[in-house]
């Protein structure tokens, strides 16, 4: 097992530098795959040991559906998490980039400092420090600045 896991990190990493992957993003890459790894042996020792399936995924299926109802009833919540992953895997936005939220009201010019399961982390010119429900941000226009630009005053 430890040999299978020594095998796929050092894939994991050979890949993020070919790919210049960010290392918070690595490290999200590396707990999806363990996750996986260990569901995998999971699966495995249960046909080992002969467990009945279809309790199982009777067992398994009730736990989801419990879950289910708990993730629509704050909708939110699962909204959040969608859009989590979106900015996460398919959005040009990164960690450190600097950006501009296009937003009639407001003139929000920053750096992303962080990108949570939840909320979207940014630190203004002004030096406040503004989060964002992630659902928010995928409903905003994005502009993503230079470094050498400045904010327009």
């Amino acid at each position: 097992m430890s040999t299978i896991i020594f095998s796929i990190k050092r894939a994991i990493k050979k890949f993020s530098f070919v790919k210049a992957i960010d290392v918070n993003r690595r490290k999200i890459i590396f707990i999806l795959t363990y996750l996986v790894v260990y569901i995998l042996f999971g699966a495995l020792l249960a046909v080992v040991w002969g467990v009945d399936f279809n309790r199982l995924s009777i067992f398994i299926s009730s736990i989801l559906a419990v879950l289910g109802v708990g993730f629509f009833a704050q909708w939110s919540l699962l909204s959040n998490l969608t859009a989590s992953v979106i900015l996460f895997f398919n959005h040009p936005v990164r960690i450190g980039s600097r950006i501009r939220i296009l937003d009639k009201d407001f003139e929000l010019i920053g750096e992303v400092k962080d990108i949570t399961g939840f909320y979207f982390f940014m630190k203004t010119d002004k030096g406040e420090i503004i989060t964002f429900p992630n659902s928010l941000i995928m409903q905003k226009g994005i502009e993503i600045l230079k470094d050498e630009e400045s904010p327009q005053a």
